[in-house]
């Protein structure tokens, strides 16, 4: 999602003059947005974006927040993720990726993947995940079959999956085999998909 197709998907909602006063404000005095973040919940709703799959109003807004800020954003993300409701802390790592910021925000994902929320460990495999060196990367995708997550939500799994991730799934499932237990269906396709290719392919 870009910041436009956020504010298009946000049109309806319950109170859009105080989204677009917010980020003004938060545009020439940045400090503003310890007050306004959290407030994005209770003036825009929380609920489900029908033009924007899989982003509820309050998540969105508070990308949007973000995204308004002239400078800074490293130190405002980290400190409204560290101060943060589990929400907030989603929509942080959900702005990592429209944010100018490099690799800067990656402490905030090795954070969130430590997390047994599953909605932290999801956000922190989106775009922005493309900053993580491979092994942590590998050991996020494994966090993911453990905890119960869709392998949909993360990012360029296609083109990153791995030889090496093969065979920590190979012995994930030989683990779950012999406590008669089973891969999740989507982690047992991406198996399938790595064993099957050629040494020049892996």
């Amino acid at each position: 999602m870009t910041p436009d197709s956020l504010r298009a998907a946000l049109r309806g909602v319950p109170d859009p003059d105080w989204l677009a006063t917010a980020l003004r404000r938060v545009a020439a005095e940045p400090t503003a947005i310890t007050r306004l973040f959290p407030a994005a919940g209770r003036h825009c709703g929380r609920a489900a974006l029908p033009d924007a799959a899989g982003w509820t109003a309050d998540d969105a807004a508070r990308v949007l927040l973000l995204t308004a800020l002239p400078s800074d954003h490293v130190a405002h993300a980290d400190a409204l993720y560290r101060h943060g409701d589990a929400a907030e802390r989603r929509a942080v790592l959900r702005a990592l990726p429209l944010l100018p910021i490099g690799a800067a925000g990656v402490p905030l994902l090795h954070d969130a993947i430590r997390t047994n929320d599953t909605r932290l460990v999801a956000a922190a495999l989106g775009p922005y995940a493309r900053h993580l060196d491979p092994a942590a990367w590998r050991q996020a995708v494994l966090k993911c079959v453990f905890s119960g997550v869709p392998l949909a939500v993360v990012a360029d799994l296609d083109t990153r999956a791995d030889e090496e991730l093969g065979v920590m799934l190979a012995a994930l499932a030989a683990e779950r085999y012999a406590a008669g237990r089973v891969l999740p269906a989507d982690a047992t396709d991406l198996l399938d998909r790595l064993t099957a290719r050629t040494p020049t392919e892996a």
